[in-house]
């Protein structure tokens, strides 16, 4: 098990692919992720990776966090994450892990704060479908209706779906694919959406239900400097290794097979439903 990264949410754009088509996309950028600590199984009792980005005053950072970055050698960070790693997968402090750390084709886990919408009505929060819109109903259409019961149990129930503060709460998604990488500016793209704002932080990791993409490097990509990469002016497309093929259309021969199924079936429910009509006709007759 591998560390993951902690990345920002930039925004959302579209990347091309070599066919024509394009697909969505959002912009994680890795700033200055850096090893700040470890956790062992011989001290701690678990084996983590501590993972710093971004890069905060000193003194908007407490006395604590400002000793830990000192011991550790490495400049405040913004954000701090902990990465629970395999025995062979922790890291030294204070090196950098760069956007290789991921490749195209390989599908991630993002977890993060959802956007908050605030105090929203039953029908927004929970797809409610409201009072009649006609007559009967005195401004409360959009209302959820009842919601206890009677003298017993004499209270509503714990969970009941209600209006209240929505958004603004710890998700994970998963199973997203990434369809390109630059390491030299620090940028995942990530096919679809994520969970939070623009600026907003994410922890990124491999998918748990899926194995390890065999290109991944194992345990991390770290680079000494994060400035030492190259930048490489490449076209923006979506990597072929993140490249999904377009399913194949039915040839004219399976069309029309298709179509005459369709036309026998049709002409057999018709001779059946006369058939039937000529029965009923022949019973009431007898009666």
């Amino acid at each position: 098990m591998r560390t993951g990264v902690i990345a920002k949410k930039m925004g959302m754009t579209r990347l091309f692919q070599a066919d024509g088509r394009h697909v969505p996309v959002t912009v994680l950028q890795l700033d200055e992720v850096q090893v700040v600590g470890k956790r062992e199984a011989a001290n701690d009792g678990y084996n983590a990776v501590i993972l710093g980005a971004g890069s905060a005053k000193a003194k908007n950072v407490a006395k604590p966090q400002r000793e830990a970055f000192g011991k550790a050698s490495v400049e405040p960070k913004a954000r701090v994450a902990e990465f629970r790693v395999a025995d062979d997968a922790l890291l030294d402090v204070g090196g950098y892990i760069s956007a290789d750390h991921f490749v195209a084709g390989q599908y991630v886990d993002i977890s993060g704060v959802t956007q908050g919408k605030g105090f929203a009505g039953a029908m927004k929060r929970w797809g409610f479908g409201g009072l009649r819109a006609t007559h009967g109903v005195s401004v409360s259409h959009r209302s959820h209706g009842s919601t206890g019961n009677r003298q017993d149990p004499g209270r509503v129930f714990k969970n009941k779906k209600m209006a209240g503060h929505m958004g603004a709460r710890e998700r994970t998604q998963q199973n997203l694919l990434i369809v390109r990488t630059d390491a030299a500016r620090g940028l995942l793209f990530v096919k679809g959406s994520v969970p939070g704002s623009k600026g907003a932080w994410l922890a990124v990791a491999d998918a748990v239900k899926l194995p390890r993409h065999e290109e991944a490097p194992y345990p991390a990509s770290l680079v000494a400097n994060i400035e030492a990469i190259p930048v490489e002016e490449t076209p923006a497309f979506v990597e072929e290794a993140a490249v999904e093929a377009i399913p194949a259309l039915p040839s004219d021969e399976e069309v029309a097979q298709i179509a005459a199924e369709q036309d026998a079936g049709a002409a057999a429910a018709e001779n059946n439903d006369a058939g039937s009509d000529a029965a009923g006709a022949d019973e009431s007759k007898e009666g």
